[in-house]
């Protein structure tokens, strides 16, 4: 039996917002090729742990462990060029880029990154778009984009808050089919997301979120069995 490589650990993770404490003792595990979501109702502190880990929030405590390494003091700038990568919810493209321009800007972290060839041919739109600004896109090809230019890096372990969110179903389903691609070539991916039926055709294991804490854990054969419960915590 192969042994399970942990690439993350969160442990006792606490997080504040000025005086206002937004994290209560996170504890998550992310073995090596994992895909991992977390779950939660708006406010939970779902995309404030993303930011916990890419060093975007300073006033934290406990540990966030990248392999052996403690990452919790680290700038964002360290963070990501170790081979880490943030797609945030506001998917962070630049107006005053094409989407060329986008694509090419993040640096080169680590070798086993897409090339532009694979980019254009995994996203046919955005070839075909390469040179439109890369706000004029629609909101799938602006997601498109966002992923395309981490996959470029060569980043090993990426960190996506609600890539699914408000697109239509068909841009869904693609995007479903590139995070199965991605899991194929050995990348670990957190997700965290909304969609129970999207989480549960891809995640191996799902994390519940409450108030800044943990309350419950499905590993993927688990979650089909736990729709109801699920759905309770999710308010669906």
């Amino acid at each position: 039996m192969l042994e399970r490589r942990l690439v993350l650990a969160l442990k006792d993770l606490r997080a504040w917002y000025g005086d206002s404490q937004s994290l209560h003792g996170v504890n998550i595990e992310v073995a090596l090729g994992e895909v991992v979501s977390i779950m939660g109702r708006n406010g939970a502190g779902k995309s404030t742990t993303l930011k916990c880990i890419m060093g975007l929030i300073e006033k934290k405590t406990g540990q966030v462990m990248f392999y052996d390494q403690s990452i919790a003091t680290l700038s964002p700038e360290k963070i990501s060029r170790m081979g880490l990568a943030y797609c945030p919810e506001d998917r962070g493209i630049y107006a005053s880029l094409n989407v060329s321009e986008n694509l090419m800007l993040p640096p080169i972290v680590a070798e086993g990154g897409f090339t532009v060839d694979e980019i254009y041919s995994l996203f046919p739109n955005l070839l075909e778009r390469r040179s439109n600004q890369g706000t004029k896109l629609s909101g799938g090809e602006q997601q498109m984009l966002a992923i395309a230019r981490i996959l470029r890096t060569g980043a090993k372990l990426i960190l996506l808050d609600e890539p699914t969110e408000g697109l239509a179903p068909v841009i869904v389903q693609k995007i479903g089919e590139v995070l199965r691609l991605l899991k194929q070539r050995g990348f670990t991916i957190i997700l965290v997301e909304q969609s129970f039926h999207f989480v549960a055709q891809l995640a191996d294991k799902s994390y519940i979120m409450e108030s800044g804490r943990i309350v419950d854990r499905f590993d993927q054969a688990q979650i089909g069995q736990n729709t109801a419960k699920i759905h309770a915590y999710l308010g669906i």
